[in-house]
């Protein structure tokens, strides 16, 4: 397997955020040190990428040409099939960089072992050379990860990785119909989230973990639900957050699967601040106000990890 070009896509750091949002370090410092924060952790954090950030683009160096970028620019960045997409970072980078990779094969490496989970981060600075080499001989394999997409009746559409929220974009009711299975109400809520399996342990989870704690309220001490969804799974798990009950909203579609070749309909009744994005990226969305009506279905594309 030939590759022109290796990819690597990273994003800024807390600390160096912290420094645009401030105007320079020593002005981050002060406002952390004034609230009682200690703008160490943040400095050590930056030292640690950068540390295996540096490692990684040398190790890349003498074995073929590469090129870095951040990931504001993956929505304009045009990937090409000789293109093998290396991702160090966050989990949700790697989420955020599937979406527009187009099925190319994404390596994933976790810069700080200890401070990051990395479910999707399979891969270290150390460990990931030897990754490349042997899958550019056809040796490693890669693992499928199903993704969801939503699709506007105007023609926009959209890739998720993790997950997708559809509703208001601020902490105001969200106003819609809802359509699955051949059954459709109008709901208020806190927004609609569908999720994946390979987004199942982060945002649909907390549902999850939500729902264990009010058992335990109602005396239900032994169910303890979990969710049980794999990468590879073609199905999508929806979940409405808070459906509120009155005269003009019902609360009987509160969750369900969609399968392959299912889809989920819900219209805006919105006037306004009406949205729907991906994986956490809120800076990214469709708007989805009154008229606009969407459909969410298991996405043709595969996400390609490779192991």
């Amino acid at each position: 397997m030939e590759f022109d070009k290796i990819i690597i896509v990273r994003d800024k750091t807390r600390l160096e955020q912290l420094i645009e949002r401030f105007n320079s370090k020593s002005q981050a410092k002060f406002y952390l040190e004034r609230s009682g924060g200690d703008i160490g952790f943040y400095e050590l954090e930056h030292e640690t990428f950068y540390k295996s950030l540096r490692k990684v683009e040398m190790d890349i160096s003498g074995f073929i040409k590469y090129k870095t970028i951040h990931r504001s620019f993956l929505p304009s960045y045009i990937f090409t099939q000789g293109d093998l997409i290396l991702v160090i970072g966050q989990d949700g980078l790697v989420a955020n960089t599937a979406k527009y990779v187009k099925g190319q094969p994404i390596i994933a490496i976790n810069p700080d072992q200890y401070r990051y989970d990395g479910i999707l981060l399979l891969h270290t600075p150390n460990t990931f050379l030897d990754i490349v080499k042997s899958y550019c001989k056809g040796k490693n394999t890669t693992k499928k990860v199903t993704m969801a997409k939503v699709k506007l009746n105007d023609g926009q559409e959209l890739l998720a990785f993790n997950d997708f929220y559809i509703g208001a974009a601020t902490h105001i009711s969200s106003r819609y119909s809802i359509e699955y299975n051949g059954i459709k109400e109008n709901q208020s809520s806190s927004g609609v989230l569908v999720s994946t399996g390979a987004g199942s342990t982060g945002w649909l989870s907390s549902i999850f973990n939500m729902n264990n704690n009010i058992n335990t309220y109602t005396g239900q001490l032994s169910k303890k639900h979990e969710v049980s969804l794999n990468w590879e799974d073609d199905k999508l798990l929806f979940v409405v957050r808070e459906p509120f009950l009155s005269k003009m909203s019902e609360i009987n579609l509160g969750f369900g699967i969609i399968k392959k070749e299912d889809t989920l309909l819900i219209e805006s009744s919105m006037p306004t601040n009406g949205v729907i994005f991906s994986d956490g990226i809120e800076s990214d969305f469709l708007n989805f106000n009154s008229g606009s009506i969407c459909q969410i279905s298991i996405a043709h594309e595969k996400a390609n990890l490779v192991v």
